[in-house]
């Protein structure tokens, strides 16, 4: 049997490692860009995080008790398409599950009866409106109660005050879920102007590279994600 060329080998590996990369981009690990501060500030605008695929993916057969499958749980931070357009993702806190009911009274959180305690949301507008608010305003501070439909979770973000969540849009499909956010593993502020226009792709390349120093935060390298 002949050995192959030094190119063929390089071929191989090159294909394998490409094969080895897809599969865990697809079933494993990803790395996902947060562009808006709906999860601030447990995840800010610029960062980078490792979403988890592998959590909540479908689990059948003979290795399943040895794999690290986990059902979604109260507070989990997750990836999943947004249930409005399944082309883009969304990043918020997974708050209830199916089968509870869900209700905000001036601002605070109440799952099936009971208030929660969350350390981890922020209010930036001190305003509080109630019910007969605008329709925008009202579901945000003053929801409910709606139950979570068996096979759903409500998601809301951190942010509470700015985000866009199942307040406005309702609950999301657990079928839905991309994986569970880990940590981050880059954080990039982002620039106070924005590029458009020709050339907007290489002159955002190019002030990426002279501010990279400046503007990664570097505490954040590798925090976890609760």
């Amino acid at each position: 049997m002949s050995r192959p060329g030094r190119f063929a080998e390089t071929a191989e590996a090159v294909l394998v490692a490409a094969a080895l990369a897809l599969f865990v981009k697809a079933f494993v690990f990803q790395i996902f860009h947060v562009p808006t501060s709906s999860m601030e500030d447990t995840v800010l605008a610029g960062d980078r995080i490792v979403v988890d695929k592998f959590a909540y993916a479908p689990h059948a057969g003979p290795w399943a008790p040895l794999l690290p499958y986990r059902a979604l749980r109260r507070n989990d931070v997750v990836v999943f398409r947004d249930p409005r357009d399944a082309d883009r993702d969304l990043l918020k806190r997974a708050v209830a599950q199916g089968g509870d009911s869900v209700e905000v009274k001036a601002k605070g959180l109440v799952v099936s009866g009971f208030p929660r305690v969350e350390p981890f949301v922020v209010h930036r507008d001190s305003a509080t409106y109630g019910k007969d608010a605008p329709a925008a305003l009202a579901a945000r501070d003053a929801f409910g109660p709606a139950d979570v439909p068996s096979g759903a979770f409500f998601a809301m973000g951190d942010n509470r005050d700015d985000s866009q969540d199942s307040r406005f849009w309702g609950a999301a499909p657990v079928s839905s879920l991309e994986g569970r956010a880990v940590c981050v593993l880059w954080s990039w502020a982002p620039p106070d102007r924005t590029f458009s226009g020709r050339g907007a792709a290489l002159r955002r390349t190019l002030d990426t590279a002279l501010h990279f120093l400046g503007r990664t935060r570097w505490a954040r390298t590798l925090r976890a994600i609760r």
